[in-house]
């Protein structure tokens, strides 16, 4: 993998780069990589959202952007849950324009095959936009595992998440996991997916197969040297 120098954690919802990258987000910083976090979606009254969970939102994603301290946070402000209502190129295009104007090295994006079509169409987007003759700086793009989502999707076709690098965030364990109790609305106890127990659980699966106390599994899709 190419020497990380800046990475973009790209989150199709507040919660995703925490749940699937929250260690090596610490990991990064503490090695002055600079890092960032593009939000792709938002809640919307019109769409069912009271104003208060708005607000609590807004109030969360100030919270954890400050705990990792990101350079920049970037918000597409598109409809949450919806994503499939929009046309493919305004995706693209918004993701498209983020990504040239922070030149990262380094993507990071969910999973193409989560049973969440958020997900799966911000995946799609990002995997245009990092073209090499869209964005020739991009030089790893790397997709995560999202609990509750990655799990959950379908076996069919091949396209299950079968991790090829592994991060050792065995230092920032306990970190990630105050930082995932920011988002107390979208946990609940064990044995919910989304639970405390289980980030931790499967920390110490990952770290498991790379013989680590915890880790974090990704799949590197493409990396330039």
């Amino acid at each position: 993998m190419h020497e990380i120098q800046k990475a973009l954690f790209i989150a199709p919802h507040p919660d995703d780069e925490t749940l699937g990258c929250g260690g090596t987000i610490l990991k990064l910083k503490e090695a002055d990589v600079q890092i960032f976090w593009l939000i792709m979606t938002r809640g919307y009254e019109e769409d069912g959202f009271s104003i208060e969970s708005i607000d609590e939102k807004k109030d969360q994603i100030t919270k954890v952007s400050d705990a990792y301290g990101f350079h920049d946070v970037r918000k597409l402000g598109l409809r949450t849950t919806l994503l499939d209502s929009y046309d493919t190129r305004e995706i693209t295009d918004g993701v498209s324009a983020v990504i040239l104007d922070l030149n990262p090295d380094t993507i990071f994006a969910p999973h193409r095959n989560d049973v969440h079509s958020d997900h799966r169409i911000v995946f799609d987007a990002v995997w245009s936009a990092s073209k090499s003759f869209r964005a020739p700086l991009v030089r790893n793009v790397i997709t995560y595992e999202t609990v509750s989502e990655t799990e959950y999707a379908h076996p069919l076709g091949g396209m299950h998440f079968t991790p090829n690098l592994f991060v050792d965030i065995t230092k920032h364990m306990d970190r990630k996991l105050e930082i995932a109790a920011t988002y107390h609305d979208e946990l609940q106890p064990h044995p919910f997916p989304r639970s405390l127990k289980t980030l931790k659980a499967l920390a110490e699966y990952r770290g498991a197969s790379a013989y680590v106390e915890y880790a974090e599994a990704f799949m590197s899709l493409k990396s330039i040297s």
